[in-house]
């Protein structure tokens, strides 16, 4: 769990007796691939942080075709936010893409952390100004870039998702079937 501390010291200052106190609030969770945290028509109850592996988001059209929304690798935090900060049933589905190892801490428990850790209060702003941030980033190149724009931006921003992640995952993150990915590559390598 020294990732986690060593992630949480990039943003604020903690001493290892307040590290010890804060990750006595989260719950170690070990994730097999393809095994599901969160399926839709849930209550949204966790947000978690993964300290290996990956997750993703995504949810199901009524053609029943999967739509990627994120993926969280190390160091990253997933959940459906609406659904967590309201404790709504969520449209969404978390499942590991990889075996993972994650830290999952419960609405209730992390306004007790809050109380008794205030640092971690603006540990959480600053990470969900980042990550507004990239959301906004997002739908400015789903508006602005080609898809060929887009895969080539995506790729060369996150070239380990590309390593990482199956193609259809990315096709599907993307927007793209994976059918349409392929040709783009093979476009791109000709």
């Amino acid at each position: 769990m020294d990732h986690f501390k060593a992630h949480l010291n990039k943003f604020i200052t903690i001493s290892e007796e307040e590290y010890i106190s804060i990750l006595s609030f989260f719950e170690v969770v070990d994730v097999k691939k393809k095994q599901n945290l969160m399926l839709e028509g849930e209550v949204c109850r966790n947000i978690y942080f993964v300290v290996k592996g990956c997750l993703r988001k995504f949810f199901m059209n009524e053609k029943g075709v999967e739509h990627t929304t994120q993926f969280a690798i190390e160091n990253w935090w997933i959940t459906d936010t609406f659904a967590y900060e309201r404790q709504l049933q969520t449209d969404f589905n978390i499942q590991a893409v990889e075996h993972s190892t994650v830290l999952a801490i419960d609405y209730k428990t992390q306004e007790l952390l809050f109380e008794k850790h205030p640092a971690m209060e603006r540990y959480f702003r600053i990470v969900y100004q980042r990550a507004y941030a990239a959301s906004e980033r997002k739908i400015r190149y789903l508006y602005e870039y080609s898809r060929e724009e887009l895969y080539v931006h995506f790729s060369t921003l996150y070239p380990w998702f590309i390593q990482r992640i199956p193609q259809y995952l990315v096709a599907s993150f993307l927007g793209f079937t994976p059918e349409y990915l392929s040709e783009i590559k093979a476009k791109l390598r000709s």
